[in-house]
């Protein structure tokens, strides 16, 4: 696939998301919203080799994913909306989004990707000859009972699967390493999966590495794991406090915030000094990390990659960014009108 092929797959990701914030911050669309803003790259490259028959299966960071899909933009923004003539009638919201015709579902539980995925992968082998299940998941979900378990039946019985590894550096708000032991690729390698990674900000490497474990799936020569790291750029959800306070370290709630461990530092009784200034080093790490990571735009953001990648297709660049606006500019439109149709 050709770079302006996948630039515009990640453009419209990109646009949707913001498209959804602004809804988001306008109150229009109800309960926590987690963006997948810096997941561009990696939607793009692994779902853009899927077929009609293949089975998608999704994290609550699903919308760049269904986006590349094809997933109609309308129902989809309808949906999150909570409208009637949404996508699941409104009743899915953002992390439980089930799209029939494009064989995409979506899960807010931690881990329930894998056996979804592995599910879609079951069906084809009996039902579809040569479709495959894809899975995405985050670095957490191989902490999961049911993942592990996934992992090893995929494997026993050989199936056309195809897990994409979503690694941010974030649990929430502590940092991945600190609660999650050893190599997630070392894992999967443990159950008999073929494993191997690639740079997740970077389209092109993604598509390349994704491109031959699909084709491999598709073969019959069991599943494959796909490891990726990539940013976070809005945090674990929009409004994230913990980036509103790094992005105004001066501000009344960094002060409150601040103010409160200082004065359980400082309180009688717990551990001792050494114990009480390791923590608090350690929170300062924390903000300082997430500092670094959520920087929209930055040299990191996938989107600031792909867009210099483009430097010698500046024409295409803007015939793309304009046919996306419009498109989702319109989509939008359509989707906030009252009375219409699926669209």
């Amino acid at each position: 696939m050709q770079l302006a092929a996948l630039y515009h797959q990640m453009a419209r990701s990109r646009a949707v998301e913001l498209a959804v914030e602004k809804l988001w911050n306008e109150g229009l669309v109800s309960g926590e919203m987690h963006l997948g803003t810096g997941e561009e790259a990696v939607a793009a490259g692994v779902v853009t080799h899927l077929r009609d028959g293949d089975g998608l299966a999704l994290t609550h960071r699903c919308t760049p994913a269904l986006v590349v899909r094809g997933v109609p933009l309308v129902p989809f923004l309808r949906e999150l909306l909570g409208r009637p003539d949404g996508l699941c009638a409104g009743h899915g919201g953002h992390m439980h989004v089930m799209a029939k015709e494009q064989l995409a579902a979506t899960s807010g539980i931690v881990g329930a990707s894998l056996p979804l995925g592995a599910g879609f992968a079951l069906a084809g082998k009996r039902l579809r000859r040569g479709a495959i299940g894809l899975s995405f998941i985050g670095d957490g979900a191989l902490n999961q009972g049911m993942a592990l378990e996934t992992l090893n039946l995929a494997c026993t019985w050989s199936l056309p699967f195809v897990v994409v590894c979503i690694d941010n550096g974030w649990a929430i708000t502590t940092p991945a390493g600190s609660v999650t032991a050893g190599d997630l690729l070392g894992r999967a390698r443990a159950f008999g999966w073929h494993a191997e990674q690639a740079d997740g900000t970077d389209v092109v490497e993604v598509h390349r590495v994704a491109g031959a474990l699909v084709e491999r799936a598709r073969k019959g020569h069991g599943p494959a794991f796909l490891y990726t790291k990539c940013p976070r750029l809005d945090g674990h959800f929009l409004g994230d406090p913990l980036l509103r306070q790094v992005h105004d370290p001066m501000g009344s709630e960094t002060k409150q915030t601040m103010s409160g461990v200082l004065g359980g530092a400082t309180t009688a009784g717990g551990g001792g000094l050494l114990a009480r200034a390791g923590s608090m080093l350690s929170m300062v790490g924390v903000m300082a990390k997430a500092r670094f990571d959520a920087t929209r735009d930055g040299p990191g953001d996938p989107m600031q990659i792909v867009r210099k990648a483009m430097t010698k297709h500046a024409a295409d660049r803007e015939r793309i960014d304009g046919e996306v606006a419009r498109e989702v500019n319109a989509a939008v439109a359509a989707a906030l009108e009252e009375g219409g149709g699926r669209g």
